[in-house]
């Protein structure tokens, strides 16, 4: 027993010590008495609290007392002291978000616990002590402060703070000053201390977001993008700085970047083993403990034995039958007063009334309520009782009618709103319990949510009620002969009493008449209950402590019971104490928030006594905090009366009913105990004695003896119920005849919860008798007194040790307030993240409380958690005043605030997410091995069997030498042959959405306005403009001129040509938005100084659009170069057109924005043009009597090449959808497909998803317009990408009903070295899907799975490799070849191949590398070109049309895109999919577009730790179409997430509008345009939030 503090100690000397020098040792001004004064001594009938007696009375903020302890207070402050002052990057909110969320809750909550146990009130009172012990603490503050400034740090096993450095001490010269300590050294060293505590946060940056208007949004989104060699002139940024990678960085953002960084350099204690290996082998690690983790030690416990039930001659049989005896014998006899809320009595029941009453209720039960003539209900059946708690009177009538007519009644809350936390659970068990009928009071009845016919409303869950009131009008008199059946106590059930689990499910606990009555056996025995006693009840008389006192036991042996509603004690809190005093109560039965409420408004009221008071029941002694309400409440109420040895704690649970309880004196009984443990201890489930002097300790009281006639036990909380050690922590197990039975209808649950069998360490069963678990964590001490230290409701398990709901926010309540956090309000519980439990702090903001201050408070609440219980937060956030879910007695309803959480229904203020900090079992980096080399690969490669990773189109070598094949060598030269020879066929047909289907049909080819319409002119309008200009001195061969066309049509056709055949080098442009010039201008001015263009030539719109006053604000006019308006051609007539000396001279140049946001454009020459077309035609069979419909943007890559050079090459009719058109008339380019029975269609990712939205609820009216697309064999979606499989199988889902074949929609695959790789085409089989591991990915290797594996990603073929095209896959590294089904680098050989990048400075070499390339090993004399992306290729089953095994090319990602982070490679795009996939009804609609980068910090060097592995931060942007106050329910959504699929830390979180993440005309997103436009903080997010 060596640890329980007996005898006087080093700490009870100097208490002693202090007492004695108090008068002569100066008081602190201006310091918080609790650090002045140490109140706790170790006898257990002393116990005081600071002496302040003329203290001015306390402010409304008045600390929760329950949940205070000096010591941990002081503790918790020098834990704080020892964190060095740095800063964290304090989140960013928009400006409309802060001014919302303040005012949002204006009026103050319900001051209401955080728990039922955890209330405070908010009144103007003080805590006064009239205690001789008034000079207790100064000596120990003397002792503190000594240490303080002799700088010796507190050295303890049970606290983290040594392992953070920087705690500053103070020294001083002279350490030997320990008695010579003056007031004014005392002052100072204190304010040293606590200025330590305070993190100076006032003097954080400016906010990340800048707080500048919103510029409007438009439909289509900026294009802006970063080019190679030239530097960008055109952000008009201050005070910008550069990254290593010249990504330009503003200083707000970096310096808030900067400090995220710091706190994530801080060494961490060393992780935890890991969890596990993720590894292609899947390698599961399972975690060791710590070696040096404390150890139970002692002998393993016996079984503790209560003393026996006595006999009691005439005990009645049965409760029942007691009733009958006092409602018969004793009518007058008073059972019950009921009072208003003023304190009046209002009514009290008589045994004779309640007897008459209740079986008034049972006859009318049984015989008055029938359907279809047959009674409603059966003995044995279960009936809702619905009773206000201010109506106890008419509750137990209620119950005990119930139990007259052998009806099972079901107490339950009043529902109040359609949506009260937790009814549903409510709902489930009244349906399990096959409830038909509730039974309720007329003015319950009447406040009840009524449906529109006037009937009470059905509340979400529950079954189909019929209510029945139960005042005296509703109810028959029995006839004489009835009586009811009283029989003696038996097995069968006499109640159920609901129960909330941690999980938020509610149980139905089944109690036996027999148990009941044995329960009520117990309770008389132990509380030495007599007949006419007087009982103050202020707890819930529907359940628990307040059921079994005040309704059962109470009528067993004749008692009289005070009941004091909840609402009386809001009102007045003394109520209870001035029922005692007037009735001279002998026995109260109350909780510790009732104790702690008094005592804040005991100077009200002087002339009260307690000294009628034998037995002060505090019902939640199992709370180990409700210790500091005793104290302080027997040290404020012993001058009045109260007896220390009347406050008796006890513990009970649901489940086993009342487990322990402290006697009164006159039993005989030990005197009470104090333990003083170790935390650090006690989260290994193991009890060590901890001096005082420690900082983490909890001071826990004794719940005094078992019950008689129990056997209790303590055993392991996980797996086998083995007997525990003496010195260990475990659940208490009782065993006895008053437990509860069963949870009604879960057989399962019941047999683990009230069947279990403890055994012994050999494995043998204690006792043939089953025993009930509590659910209480506790051990036996020395006496046989019970010591409770926790619930299982409470405990959080995280990395392997053992936490205390309760005492984390005794924690978070021990620093200091700062008027701006609701003090009852805070809940924490833990959620599971990634393989273990996280801890999850939720606390009430007031509504005055700056965004500076609440920040301070969580920080600093972080940094007190993490040094006292040695465990991280995982979250904390802030929700506005008012809006936690609510228990029905006041307090917060825990569940219900962890479903919210988790569901993104929490809506907070403020949130704090530190998932650096405490997630410690991540995965092990990659450790990258030296490569292979690539011979060694080959010859693996040839062992293993596997074929090396190469394929190819058709060959088109015989095609070359023909006459043909020279002829259409110029695509120009094509275009003047067919106008000889066909001048009358048809090549173009453009729509748009106004006319459908009617505008711009080109019988004899194009009608060129001013042009005459002769079809042999066609291909000289173009070239006579150009060549008949008096500018023809600057437009020498070979110029580029860049063309701009607002509507993609003919005019860019007929453009393009023209500048072939004057000579001139074509650069296709896209027009500037009109709405968006700021954004798409600066590209449009790009472009043109990268291709050294020396003209422009657009639409007479277009030009007045580049002069206008808005195009200059965003681009100086001047800088233009000539613009020439192609709407006024002159009539003259070229003498010449331009012969290209040889096809490798260049045609035209394409300039894209790729994915990665960089500006490239490729030079494609005659040949390859030629060539492309060539492949296109021999892939998609295209000849002169073939349709084919484009919904494409015209201005680069596949999509110009379609628009512009296919007809003309293959002579098919090509009709052109301008994906502009889609927006003011969506089924456009369905319709025209449908009209022309097209069989082959092209369109882009961003006009499929056009058509998925806007079309998705119209098939049926599209239906009735005859649309039917059974025509369409292939829709080709053109694409840079990996395919996306869910919008094309969406959109096969919409359109199956129009007939759209679920096999006919496909991908192409083009990159800027080779604009077309792949393309489906007519023939060859369909396109195949495989399924990877996404683990395996990240570790550049394929792994195949079956479709639905965890870790699964389905990758779709992009098509079929087009002819002439061989593809290889390459190691990126050694740049040797790969096998079958590796994944490696895309390399591309093909005549149309672009021949390089064009660049204004002549860096072509820099990426000659791109373009020619070779082998390292094996074929090393073909030359290919690096697409810059990743995939494999793997060898199918299917037959090819040449009748060979298919090759399937599957796109994995960019390279440029992939974000290397742990020494693994991932894709972009599968984290945004995770982020889309959070499934939450609440967030579906608010998830617009996600997008994620990662970005290497300036001047970061990673700091010497294994921990700590980031050389980049993740950063993921959410676009919110919702309200901006769910904006920040995000953060931990999506930290969530990517947790748990990926195990990657978000470093930062950023919540903006629709369309600021930019992307381009292909419907990719811009990742690295958007991490450039973040850094530079031009993005006006709504919310910033920084992971610590």
């Amino acid at each position: 027993y060596a640890y329980l503090l007996w005898d006087i100690t080093q700490k009870g000397y100097e208490k002693k010590r202090g007492k004695l020098l108090a008068p002569y040792i100066p008081q602190i001004q201006g310091v918080d008495p609790s650090l002045q004064i140490d109140n706790r001594i170790q006898a257990s009938s002393q116990v005081v609290l600071p002496g302040t007696k003329h203290n001015k009375s306390r402010a409304a903020n008045t600390r929760d007392e329950r949940f205070r302890s000096d010591l941990h207070t002081e503790a918790v402050q020098a834990a704080l002291a020892k964190y060095k002052e740095r800063k964290m990057p304090m989140p960013s909110k928009r400006r409309s978000v802060l001014v919302q969320s303040s005012v949002e809750a204006c009026t103050p909550p319900d001051t209401s616990s955080a728990s039922e146990d955890e209330g405070s009130l908010r009144r103007q009172g003080r805590l006064a002590t009239s205690t001789p012990y008034q000079g207790h603490g100064h000596p120990a503050v003397e002792h503190w402060f000594n240490r303080v400034i002799q700088g010796s740090s507190t050295s303890s096993s049970a606290s983290s703070t040594s392992s953070h450095p920087g705690g500053r001490s103070v020294t001083t010269t002279n350490t030997t000053a320990h008695a010579a300590l003056n007031a004014n050294a005392t002052a100072t060293a204190l304010a040293d201390l606590m200025a330590h505590t305070q993190l100076d946060n006032h003097s954080a940056p400016p906010d990340v977001t800048g707080l500048s208007e919103r510029s409007s949004l438009h439909a289509e989104r900026p294009q802006v993008a970063s080019v190679r060699g030239v530097s960008r002139g055109y952000n008009h940024q201050t005070s910008v700085m550069e990254t290593a990678d010249g990504v330009p960085v503003n200083s707000r953002v970096s310096s808030k970047i900067q400090q995220l960084l710091n706190t994530l350099k801080r060494p961490k204690r060393p992780p935890l083993r890991e969890f596990f290996v993720d590894d292609f082998e899947e390698l599961l690690d399972v975690q060791q403990p710590d070696p040096n983790q404390p150890k139970p030690e002692g002998q393993q416990m016996s079984p503790l034995e209560g003393e026996p039930l006595g006999v009691v001659t005439n005990w009645p049989p049965s409760l029942p039958a007691a009733l009958q005896r006092w409602g018969t014998t004793q009518p007058k006899s008073p059972c019950l007063t009921a009072l208003d809320n003023a304190g009046k009595p209002v009514y009290t029941l008589t045994y004779g009334k309640l007897w008459t009453r209740s079986q008034k209720l049972a006859y009318t039960l049984l015989n008055k309520l029938s359907t279809r003539n047959e009674p409603l209900l059966m003995p044995g059946d279960r009936v809702a009782l619905v009773f206000p708690n201010n109506d106890p009177v008419m509750f137990m009538v209620a119950f005990y009618g119930c139990l007259l007519a052998e009806l099972v009644p079901v107490p339950i809350e009043v529902p109040l709103t359609r949506k009260d936390a937790g009814s549903q659970q409510i709902g489930f068990l009244l349906g399990s319990c096959g409830v038909t009928l509730a039974l309720t009071t007329d003015a319950c009845q009447k406040g009840l949510p009524k449906a529109q016919t006037g009937e009470v409303a059905t509340f979400k869950g529950w079954p189909r009620l019929l209510w029945f009131v139960t005042d005296g009008k509703h109810v028959v008199k029995p006839p004489k002969d009835w009586h009811p059946p009283i029989r003696e106590a038996s097995n069968d059930i006499a109640y159920i009493e609901y129960k909330t689990s941690k999980e938020g499910s509610t149980m139905g606990i089944t109690v036996s008449h027999s148990a009941m009555l044995a329960h009520c056996h117990s309770l008389t025995q132990a509380c030495s209950y007599t007949e006419g006693e007087t009982i103050t009840n202020v707890l819930d008389f529907k359940r628990e402590a307040g059921l079994w006192h005040g309704v059962l036991t109470s009528v067993m042996n004749r008692m009289h019971v005070i009941s004091i509603p909840y609402s009386l004690m809001k009102v007045n809190p003394l109520s209870w104490i001035q029922k005692v005093h007037s009735y001279k109560a002998r026995v109260a039965v109350v909780k510790s928030r009732d104790m702690h409420w008094s005592l804040l408004a005991q100077r009200d009221q002087r002339d009260i006594s307690l000294s009628s008071l034998r037995m002060l029941i505090v019902a939640d002694g199992a709370n180990p905090w409700s210790i500091s309400s005793c104290d302080a409440f027997l040290n404020v109420f012993q001058a009045r009366g109260l007896r220390p040895e009347v406050i008796c704690p006890c513990a009970s649970s649901s489940e086993a009913m009342t487990v322990a309880i402290r006697r009164p004196p006159e039993a005989g009984v030990p005197p009470p105990g104090k333990a003083v443990l170790s935390m650090s201890g006690l989260s290994h489930s193991v009890i060590r004695v901890d001096t005082e002097e420690k900082l983490s300790v909890l001071t826990v009281q004794d719940v005094g003896q078992v019950m008689p006639g129990a056997l209790v036990c303590v055993v392991r909380v996980e797996g086998t119920p083995y007997l525990c050690q003496t010195d260990e922590v475990g659940e208490i197990c009782v065993s006895s005849g008053s437990t509860g039975v069963a949870y009604y209808g879960l057989p399962g649950m019941t047999k683990n919860v009230f069947e279990t069998i403890p055994v012994t360490s050999s494995g043998l069963p204690i006792s043939d008798r089953p025993f009930t678990r509590t659910s209480l964590l506790g051990f036996v001490g020395p006496d046989s007194l019970v010591f409770i230290v926790g619930k299982m409701d409470g405990l959080m398990v995280v990395s392997g040790r053992r936490h205390n709901a309760d005492d984390v926010v005794a924690t978070a309540l021990a620093v200091e307030p700062m008027k701006f956090v609701y003090r009852g309000r805070i809940a924490v519980f833990s959620v599971s993240v990634l393989h273990d439990e996280r801890i999850v702090v939720v606390a009430e903001q007031r509504p005055d409380a700056s965004e500076e201050d609440s920040f301070q408070w969580m920080s600093r609440v972080l940094q007190a958690i993490d040094s006292i219980h040695q465990v991280g937060v995982y979250c904390l956030a802030l929700v506005p005043a008012n809006t936690l879910p609510k228990a029905p007695l006041g307090g917060i309803h825990i569940s219900e605030t962890k479903q919210r959480f988790l569901e993104g229904a929490l809506h907070p203020c403020n949130v704090l997410m530190c998932p650096h900090t405490c997630v410690t079992n991540l995965p092990k980096p990659r450790q990258k091995q030296p490569e292979v080399g690539p011979a060694s690969m080959i010859v693996g490669n040839l062992v293993a069997g596997k074929r090396i990773a190469q394929a190819c189109g058709r060959d088109v070598a015989q095609l070359e030498d023909n006459d043909q094949a020279r002829k259409f060598l110029y695509i120009q030269d094509v275009l003047q042959w067919r106008a000889q020879a066909t001048p009358d066929h048809p090549l173009f047909l453009v729509l748009n959405a106004k006319v459908l289907l009617t505008i711009f049909l080109m019988p004899p080819w194009i009608k060129m306005l001013n042009v005459v319409p002769n079809d042999v002119y066609m291909h000289y309008s173009h070239a006579n403009f150009l060549t008949s200009l008096p500018l023809k001195i600057y437009l020498q061969k070979l110029n580029y001129i860049a063309l701009k066309n607002f509507h993609a049509g003919i005019d860019l056709i007929a453009t393009f040509y023209g500048c072939l055949y004057a000579g001139c080098v074509p650069v296709t442009v896209r027009p500037p938005h009109p709405q968006n010039l700021a954004t798409t201008l600066p590209t449009v001015k790009m472009i043109v100084e990268v291709s050294k263009s020396i003209c422009i030539l657009t639409t007479q719109a277009i030009m007045k659009l580049l002069k206008s006053k808005e195009a200059a604000a965003a681009v100086d006019i001047k800088s233009w170069p000539m613009v020439l308006d192609t709407d006024d051609l002159p009539r003259k007539k070229s003498p010449q057109m331009y012969k290209p000396p040889t096809p490798e001279m260049l045609a035209y140049l394409d300039f894209s924005v790729s994915t990665t946001g960089i500006l490239a454009g490729v030079k494609m020459s005659h040949a390859a043009t030629s060539a492309l077309c060539r492949s296109i035609k021999l892939q998609c069979e295209l000849y002169p009597s073939r349709q084919i419909a484009i919904c494409l943007d015209p201005y680069c890559g596949l999509g110009f090449a379609l628009w512009c050079l296919c007809s003309v090459y293959s002579g098919h009719q090509s009709i052109l959808v301008p994906p502009l058109e889609l927006e003011s008339n969506a089924s456009l380019w369905l319709a025209a497909v449908s009209q022309y029975k097209v069989r082959v269609t092209f369109c882009s990712y961003s006009v499929m998803e056009m058509c998925t939205k806007g079309l998705g609820s119209q098939t049926e009216a599209l239906r009735l317009r005859n649309v039917n697309l059974s025509c369409v064999r292939t829709c080709m979606v053109v694409a840079e990408e990996r395919p996306r499989i869910s919008l094309t199988q969406s959109f096969s889902k919409i359109f199956k009903d129009l007939g759209l074949s679920p096999r006919a929609v496909s991908t192409t695959f083009g990159c800027r070295v080779n604009v077309a790789i792949c393309l489906q085409g007519t023939a060859g089989p369909d396109p195949t899907t495989v399924y990877v591991d996404m683990r395996a990915l990240r570790h550049d290797r394929v792994r195949l799975v079956e479709r639905g594996s965890p870790h699964s990603l389905p990758l779709m073929e992009s098509g079929k490799i087009l002819p002439g095209v061989k593809v290889i896959i390459a190691n990126t590294e050694t740049k040797g070849p790969l096998g079958d089904s590796h994944l490696g680098e895309i390399w591309v050989s093909s005549p149309h191949n672009a021949t390089g990048y064009y660049t204004v400075y002549g860096e072509e070499a820099l990426h000659a590398d791109h373009f020619n390339t070779k082998l390292s090993f094996g074929d090393t004399q073909t030359v290919w070109a690096r697409t810059g992306y990743l995939g494999f290729l793997r060898r199918t089953e299917l037959t090819d049309a040449n009748g060979e095994r298919h090759d399937a090319l599957y796109v994995v990602g960019s390279l440029d895109e992939t974000l290397e982070l742990r020494g693994m490679r991932y894709h972009p795009i599968d984290i945004e999919t995770s982020v889309i996939r959070i499934n939450s009804d609440s967030l579906l609609h608010l998830l617009c577009l996600i997008c994620c980068f990662s970005f290497a910090p300036p001047n970061f060097i990673p700091p010497p730790s294994a921990v700590f592995t980031w050389t980049n931060l993740l950063v993921v942007v959410v676009e919110l179409e919702g309200s901006e106050q769910e904006a920040l329910d995000l953060v931990a959504l999506v930290t969530n997430v990517v947790l748990e699929e990926h195990y990657l830390i978000v470093g930062v979180v950023v919540v903006v509008d629709p369309g600021v993440i930019p992307i381009n005309s292909r419907g990719e997103k811009q990742r690295m345009h958007l991490r450039d436009g973040f850094l530079a903080d031009q993005l006006d997010p709504i919310y910033v939030a920084y992971n610590m």
